[in-house]
């Protein structure tokens, strides 16, 4: 299959659990929960979205035509030591594309594979780390992983909805927007009273990163 890709970048991992640590991000085009215009959000699922997912413009965006040519770029934006590779296949909803022929052809290239996904989609076998981020008003269809990422709060997809899930790590992040100063201190009473949760903040954009 082919694959349409938004943008490929080098840069930290800036929030959950692998927060600071190198990454190539592969943000791939499309969603299932929103368009990615304007227009649309108020009619959509997820309707606090903050990521460009639209369209393929971004930095090595593009069509690829086979998974070789797709892990090949990937490869080329890794500009670490050889060990400790990483890729973070992102979106938008990168379920909708990755399949088992890119997850070989990135484990063929020395990568560890991590997905961050909204669960309402299976995943292929294969992948390194799987990060769930629910959003209320959708089917979770993915129940167990690495690492349930809770955008918080969300009316009608509260922590204890998901405390019982099978996931070794639970991270409880703030919803930006204007309201982020109240949402943080929300967040840090719930992990305070509920230590199960850990705190996850976008570092990224303090650090002024992508």
């Amino acid at each position: 299959m082919s694959y349409a890709v938004k943008e490929i970048f080098m840069t930290l991992q800036g929030e959950g659990a692998q927060a600071g640590r190198a990454a190539v991000f592969c943000r791939f085009s499309g969603c299932n929960l929103w368009s990615g215009r304007e227009q649309d959000r108020e009619a959509a699922i997820c309707r606090f979205c903050d990521t460009d997912f639209v369209g393929t413009d971004g930095t090595s965006g593009g069509r690829y035509p086979s998974a070789d040519t797709l892990a090949d770029t990937i490869a080329r934006q890794w500009t670490g030591q050889t060990a400790d590779r990483l890729v973070v296949l992102t979106g938008g909803e990168p379920l909708l594309q990755v399949d088992a022929a890119l997850i070989a052809a990135l484990h063929g290239r020395g990568f560890a594979i991590a997905v961050e996904t909204n669960g309402t989609i299976a995943a292929p076998d294969g992948l390194d780390w799987i990060c769930v981020s629910p959003k209320a008003g959708s089917e979770l269809v993915l129940r167990e992983g690495h690492e349930l990422k809770l955008v918080y709060p969300q009316a009608g997809a509260m922590p204890e909805e998901f405390a019982s899930l099978a996931f070794e790590r639970f991270s409880l992040q703030p919803m930006d927007g204007p309201d982020v100063k109240e949402n943080t201190a929300r967040a840090i009473d719930y992990c305070l009273r509920h230590p199960k949760w850990r705190l996850s903040l976008q570092t990224h954009k303090t650090l002024g990163i992508r």
